[in-house]
């Protein structure tokens, strides 16, 4: 029985889902401390040469033409102010006309936000938050049904597979071909249960991201005159919704030997694409890094019992849920793409408490994949 006043980490049991909360979390913090490190280590040093050269040229622009400190850094600060409204040395789109407008809000529903067009007006800003509300919140269900047609598609199509190679693979019995109804129903009843793995999903999202990437980082390169790893830097911040602002795409008036308006299609289309790939594949991402804490949960049973109960022991203790361990561990099925199972705090109070970003019980079970 579970210990219940204390143990070798000074407090009682810890429920499940706050373990794997608390695990994710100091995932989180280390990687966030590896990263800064790798950064730091990289663009500091860039970073200072540039501070170093910017100082140069300010103070001899300054002696050359004879102009104070003072004046230089208002003149400046004029420049900085343009450049936020959208003012450019080069000529550039307009920002605030009909097709520059709607290039904003596609940036904004979508939560890209590259940063370089910006309401300037207290009557946008306002208007901003609201639209931004609805927006963003119809674009999040919109990229979730996305990837739940995406996910039957990719179910239905790895069932046909399946299925077709278990009927090759049927043998005749006492030296006479099975016939079609018993190979039938013998193939309805092995694949009744069969579920999509998780790690076959997360690798097709994988390598149609890539090819998405790929694919419009060439259309990016003959367009902006970009360096091919340049465009493909910003096809992940702009799939991601990172959206850094440091590199945006189709800002010219016109681009010379090029088609504008079938490249402003085309930007569309692969940003689209792109980030709705992107998205998916971090959902089903999620779902792997929630195994891989159960997995962790199950290793950290063994030294500390009282802060993880065994399983059967608790009388409150509610039913595992994602349970999938990697390699050995998991002997009897592979890890399916439907990882929930039915608990009771999704059937009772309608909340998953450790549910990943969208439910893929939910939506499997609403888009079920049927042999006939």
């Amino acid at each position: 029985m579970a210990c219940r006043s204390g143990c070798c980490c000074g407090s009682g049991p810890i429920n499940e889902d706050n373990a794997r909360f608390l695990l994710l979390a100091l995932f989180i913090v280390v990687y966030l401390l590896c990263g800064a490190a790798v950064f730091s280590a990289l663009e500091h040093p860039k970073e200072r040469e540039a501070k170093e050269r910017w100082t140069q040229r300010f103070e001899h622009f300054s002696q050359k033409y004879n102009l104070s400190k003072k004046e230089l850094n208002n003149f400046l600060r004029n420049y900085e102010e343009a450049n936020v409204a959208g003012i450019r040395v080069d000529a550039i789109r307009p920002r605030w006309d009909f097709t520059g407008a709607f290039y904003f809000v596609g940036t904004v529903v979508s939560t890209i936000g590259f940063g370089m067009t910006t309401p300037a007006t207290i009557g946008g800003k306002v208007f901003l938050m609201f639209y931004g509300l609805l927006g963003c919140a119809a674009t999040i269900l919109f990229f979730n049904l996305f990837l739940e047609r995406v996910i039957t598609v990719i179910a239905f199509v790895l069932k046909s597979c399946y299925e077709r190679r278990h009927n090759k693979a049927v043998l005749p019995q006492n030296g006479r071909q099975v016939s079609e109804g018993n190979r039938a129903s013998g193939a309805g009843e092995e694949l009744a249960g069969w579920k999509p793995s998780v790690y076959c999903v997360m690798l097709i999202l994988g390598a149609a991201a890539v090819l998405v990437s790929c694919c419009a980082s060439l259309m990016y390169s003959a367009a902006e005159g970009w360096g091919y790893l340049d465009s493909l830097y910003f096809c992940f911040v702009a799939f991601s919704t990172i959206g850094f602002g440091d590199m945006v795409s189709s800002q010219r008036v016109a681009y010379e030997g090029h088609a504008t308006v079938a490249y402003r299609l085309g930007n569309f289309f692969f940003i689209l694409t792109g980030v709705c790939c992107i998205y998916s594949l971090f959902n089903v991402i999620s779902i792997v890094i929630k195994q891989v804490l159960n997995w962790l949960l199950r290793r950290l049973e063994a030294p500390c019992r009282c802060c993880f109960p065994r399983r059967g022991h608790h009388p409150h203790r509610h039913p595992r849920r994602n349970v999938v361990a990697p390699g050995h561990l998991r002997a009897r099925r592979d890890p399916s793409i439907e990882t929930d199972a039915i608990n009771e705090s999704e059937t009772d109070t309608g909340r998953r408490l450790s549910g990943e970003m969208i439910s893929m019980r939910d939506f499997l079970a609403a888009n079920k994949v049927r042999v006939d």
